[in-house]
């Protein structure tokens, strides 16, 4: 079983770079974890909202098999606190199948990909800048995994 975190384009800031592969480097030790970047599309003035979304669609699904569970990090998911999300988690790495967890682009996501997805998770009702989002959802699956190892990262 596979955690990846997909994102569409890549982190400008080194720092928040920096700091989401201190994160990723922690991951190792808990479960197999990938940050995969799907390139931002081209020429995206020539592109209605809409038809961005469904490029970048296009390109999520192409990136996930037939097995896989897609999860949407999106504004409508659920909310979950650090241990309730720890379950989740859980829950979905027992199933045997490998998780992606989508960060869509700036228009969100198209229908075809609402309609594949396995699940939505909200991160909270505030907007975050997609960098930040990146960084914010890796530590919070390594909190999940410490908290699941019982280990003392998390402070209840």
């Amino acid at each position: 079983m596979k955690v990846t975190l997909l994102v569409v384009g890549k982190t400008t800031d080194s720092h928040i770079d920096a700091l989401i592969q201190e994160y990723q480097k922690r991951l190792t030790h808990y479960l197999p974890f990938a940050l995969q970047v799907i390139p931002e599309l081209k020429n995206t003035k020539a592109l209605s909202p809409e038809q961005q979304k469904q490029a970048e669609g296009d390109l999520i699904l192409k990136a996930v098999t037939a097995n896989t569970d897609l999860i949407l990090l999106d504004e409508h998911g659920k909310e979950f606190r650090s241990i309730e999300f720890a379950d989740y988690l859980q829950k979905r790495m027992s199933s045997g199948r490998d998780v992606v967890f989508v960060v869509g682009g700036p228009y969100g996501f198209a229908d075809t990909v609402y309609q594949r997805a396995n699940g939505k998770i909200s991160l909270s009702k505030m907007t975050f800048s997609h960098q930040m989002v990146r960084l914010f959802f890796v530590e919070q699956i390594y909190r999940a995994m410490t908290i699941l190892r019982g280990e003392p990262y998390h402070h209840e």
